[in-house]
């Protein structure tokens, strides 16, 4: 996400001069605790439903700006250079040849959530725990394979596609997990709540879309 939306962003500032777009990127669960304790933030896009459904229930979003905004698929990464006798699948997990396996924290990071889902519903999570390094979020899981520190790891098909240095052995069947779907917002508190409403409404253009999709996104509406 943080490079579509920063390419996204790129866009929208050639055609509105007199807004200036920030970013903070982060884990969505950390995000909403910096929402949740006053951080400046006029938009949020979330990489999960349920921190966006935390903040809308303690009346913290701008009413009727809260939208589906794009949809990501669950993949299985190995480094380049891993044979693929040694892992193919995600039961190739509980192999001895993989002895470390890396997935962003259940608890914060929705990739690590729903990495999570996927384990359980093929019966593997806890028999992957001891050889499991938990990860703040998913672009760590994505170097710790780079760089070989682990054998296997679990990110977003996105996060895949920008790297030369991993293979996707596996994508997780979509019954596997819950609806990868990433909403966006504008916070009650904005300073600037009509600039906000119209980078939202930017976000779910037909431009945007076509920006997005170079990265791999699906947008909500397919």
């Amino acid at each position: 996400m943080q490079d579509a939306i920063k390419a996204a962003g790129q866009f929208y500032q050639q055609e509105h001069q007199n807004t200036d777009v920030s970013y903070n990127f982060a884990s969505s669960g950390t995000l909403q605790q910096q929402i949740e304790q006053g951080a400046p933030v006029d938009v949020f896009v979330s990489a999960d439903q349920q921190q966006m459904n935390a903040l809308q229930t303690q009346s913290l979003l701008l009413g009727g700006t809260r939208k589906a905004l794009l949809k990501n698929q669950v993949v299985l990464i190995a480094p380049k250079n891993t044979n693929a006798a040694d892992i193919s699948n995600f039961e190739d997990l509980t192999n001895s040849k993989v002895e470390r396996f890396s997935i962003g924290n259940p608890q914060f990071v929705p990739a690590g959530r729903y990495g999570k889902e996927v384990l359980n519903s093929l019966h593997l999570y806890q028999e992957l725990k001891p050889k499991t390094v938990f990860a703040q979020d998913v672009r760590q899981v994505l170097s710790y394979v780079e760089t070989g520190n682990v054998d296997a790891g679990i990110v977003y098909a996105t996060d895949a596609s920008i790297s030369n240095q991993v293979i996707v052995v596996a994508t997780a069947p979509q019954d596997s997990h819950s609806p990868i779907i990433y909403p966006v917002a504008v916070i009650k508190d904005s300073k600037m709540p009509e600039a906000a409403r119209e980078f939202v409404q930017f976000l779910s253009s037909d431009k945007a879309s076509a920006i997005f999709e170079k990265y791999d996104f699906i947008p909500a509406t397919q």
